[in-house]
């Protein structure tokens, strides 16, 4: 791109100082190229000319030609309107002003031809088009024509400054008209004529200005395969880059460790998605080049169990390990399955929380250095300076969307070389997201849940039923069974009618009753110690129902607990909920997941309960939460250090485009993978620009 446009809005006519502040904040253009990159919602055929008489009262939107043959004004004060009487020889329509009358009246000549465009209503036997727009017939040099008018997303700052989707247009038009020339092209030659591209130039102009409906589809295609093509250079490069430029610590031998671990140790035989991913693993760990890779599947799945192995294989030869979580309950979670699983062997496994007494962490600290200490489990306390590793080989990390990026670069700077790192994730991602987000990074999936467990059953209940789903929970007590309660909300909302934790405790005690019953509470704003005092309650059994906001939704695993209510669930999202699900089903006994909404239910959430009842898969659930909410919104990804800011490609419905530029992509660093073929020039240059502006798409490394 010139640097012509890296010019600041205010510079362009019809913006100036107040206007560019506007855009600035509102809409983040600051220069000419902003403004160029900021497209279009949709657009509206403006190719077709109606008649007065062919009128209908069903017409969304229409466009006229013909004259104004005379005004009216009628009213009085507040309800003071203009009419404009306009004719196009076959019938009159009414015109109707209410804002800006003086304005209208000086600027609106009789008997001179106009075109009129906007959205027709009928009333008391005449047509009328309230604040229509109108423009003069004979159209100016200074006017770019267009087959279909664009419509911008605007705010309702800029709406009161004037600057409405029309005048974003016309700023586009007096931008287009100075800068289409200057607008260089960003896609090598080859590239545009293999895959039959238009110039950026022409897609440009016609993304804001169609000529015709063909060359707005050959513009928006090009757009689209520039953004997400580039996205995939730039993770590709810096993955290829790992692959076959980075050193890795080779972990060349399975020992002791791992040998007594599965003769003696292992809890059951396991499942062939576990065994697939450990070979995975141990392939990239013996190849002398840094592991990354991330390691999805569902709560339950055994992700654990697989992390385990790979950082006993990592004692095995010679080097520590380390799993660092996003909560302490997670953190102590963790320390009490692998201390479970670690049963009588000689691995020594210690806890590092911000609870940690001083005490404890200078043993701690003194046990990494000498590395008598051979398996560190925290939370963020694991990337403080004092924390220093003899000999860290392999860091785990558990729902790294959790932390920024920063704080994991830290992890792996305690080693004179970077340690092999394997994150693992119970969020479901959409394959176009890893594809993205975590790009980088090679990705195993563990697909199956372990023998013996049963789907759960999902069924949804509106507030009316909140008797018969009491009567429910009571028989699953009866049965030895426990129940979680979850709330969106802690306390009442004037803003929001949703269910709230402290009602909701009040009405569940008083339905189950002590001493016959006996109920705890968790949320995020209780200490620690009376969160874990009440965690420990019901994990021994003393409490049937725990009552919690969403901070059970990772890390608590009660295989006993079979009923999970989820209240106000049109609260959450498709990947929350199924998070939440996840808590239960942990045991061979069948559990269930009982969803309560209100009557209300907009199209959008009545949507995601309907999937969460059909499906208990979590790669469906995420693709139709990316689908329906995009992926701004989905889980984790605003804390990913997903930096990009897709402009007009769309992660829910590019993805066979993704596939497409991505295999694209592949094929040209195979052959070029510094990209130092004159050909390639503009990518390199391009790529440049990308690593300029910090966009850091590789996320993870």
């Amino acid at each position: 791109m010139s640097d012509y446009l890296k010019q600041e809005v205010k510079f362009l006519s019809g913006v100036g100082p107040k206007r560019a502040e506007l855009l600035n904040k509102e809409l983040g253009i600051y220069s000419f190229e902003d403004l160029l990159y900021y497209f279009p919602y949709k657009y509206i055929d403006r190719s077709k000319f109606h008649k007065i008489s062919e009128l209908n009262p069903n017409l969304p939107y229409i466009q006229l030609k013909g004259k104004i043959t005379g005004f009216d004004t009628l009213g009085g004060g507040n309800k003071k309107r203009l009419v404009a009487f306009f004719s196009d020889g076959t019938g009159i329509i009414e015109l109707l002003w209410f804002k800006g009358l003086s304005y209208v009246q000086k600027n609106l000549l009789l008997n001179t031809e106009y075109t009129v465009f906007g959205k027709p209503g009928y009333f008391s036997g005449k047509y009328n088009i309230i604040h229509p727009e109108v423009e003069n017939a004979l159209k100016t040099e200074n006017v770019i024509s267009a087959e279909s008018q664009a419509h911008y997303n605007t705010t309702e700052k800029l709406k009161k400054s004037f600057l409405h989707s029309k005048a974003v247009s016309k700023l586009m038009n007096n931008l287009l008209i100075i800068v289409k020339d200057k607008i260089q092209e960003t896609l090598p030659n080859y590239l545009l004529k293999e895959y039959k591209l238009i110039s950026l130039q022409e897609a440009l102009f016609n993304i804001h200005f169609p000529q015709n409906d063909d060359l707005l589809k050959k513009s928006i295609y090009r757009l689209k395969f520039e953004e997400l093509f580039y996205i995939q250079l730039n993770i590709l490069q810096k993955r290829s880059y790992r692959i076959h430029k980075s050193i890795g610590y080779v972990f060349s031998k399975v020992g002791d460790h791992l040998n007594l671990f599965y003769e003696k140790n292992l809890p059951f035989e396991l499942t062939n998605a576990q065994k697939r991913v450990l070979k995975e693993i141990r392939k990239d760990i013996g190849s002398g080049k840094q592991m990354n890779r991330l390691l999805q599947g569902d709560v339950g799945s055994g992700k654990t169990l697989v992390a385990l192995m790979s950082m006993l294989i990592a004692l095995d030869n010679g080097f520590q390990a380390c799993i660092m979580a996003p909560t302490e309950i997670l953190a102590n979670q963790h320390f009490d399955t692998i201390e479970e699983f670690l049963d009588s062997l000689p691995v020594k496994v210690q806890l590092l929380t911000g609870s940690t007494k001083t005490a404890d962490r200078k043993v701690i600290h003194e046990n990494l250095l000498n590395g008598e200490l051979h398996i560190l489990i925290g939370t963020h306390a694991l990337i403080e300076d004092a924390v220093q590793f003899k000999n860290l080989g392999l860091v785990v990390i558990d729902e790294q969307h959790r932390f920024g990026v920063a704080q994991r670069a830290k992890l792996w700077k305690k080693n004179h070389q970077p340690p092999h790192i394997l994150v693992m994730t119970a969020t479901p991602i959409p394959r176009t997201l890893a594809m993205t987000i975590y790009g980088d990074l090679d990705v195993s999936v563990i697909d199956e849940l372990p023998p013996g467990r049963k789907p759960i059953q999902t069924t949804h209940l509106f507030d009316s039923k909140r008797l018969r789903m009491f009567g429910f929970l009571k028989q699953q007590i009866e049965m030895g069974r426990q129940v979680y309660i979850v709330y969106p909300l802690i306390k009442e909302s004037e803003k929001m009618d949703y269910k709230d934790l402290e009602d909701g405790y009040e009405s569940i005690s008083r339905a189950f009753p002590s001493p016959k019953y006996a109920v705890s509470v968790v949320h995020g704003k209780m200490k620690t110690e009376e969160k874990d005092a009440a965690m420990k309650f019901f994990v021994k059994g003393q409490t049937h129902i725990m009552v919690a906001t969403t901070v059970i939704e990772v890390g608590v695993n009660i295989s006993n607990a079979s009923v999970m209510v989820i209240e106000s669930a049109e609260r959450f999202g498709l990947s929350q909920l199924h998070q939440l699900r996840g808590r239960v089903g942990r045991d061979v006994d069948q559990s269930y997941c009982v969803l309560m909404t209100s009557f209300k239910l907009s199209n959008e959430a009545r949507k995601r309960i309907d999937i969460m009842t059909k499906t208990n898969d979590g790669f469906e659930i995420a693709e139709a939460d990316l689908k329906l909410r995009g992926p701004g919104d989905i889980e984790g990804t605003q804390q990913s250090g997903l930096a990009f800011d897709l402009k007009i490609a769309n992660l829910g419905q590019d993805v066979k485009l993704i596939q497409y530029v991505r295999d694209i992509a592949e094929e040209i660093l195979d052959n070029d993978p510094d990209l130092k073929n004159s050909d390639n020039y503009i990518l390199a240059k391009q790529l440049k620009n990308i690593s300029d502006r910090k966009v850091d798409f590789s996320v993870i490394s």
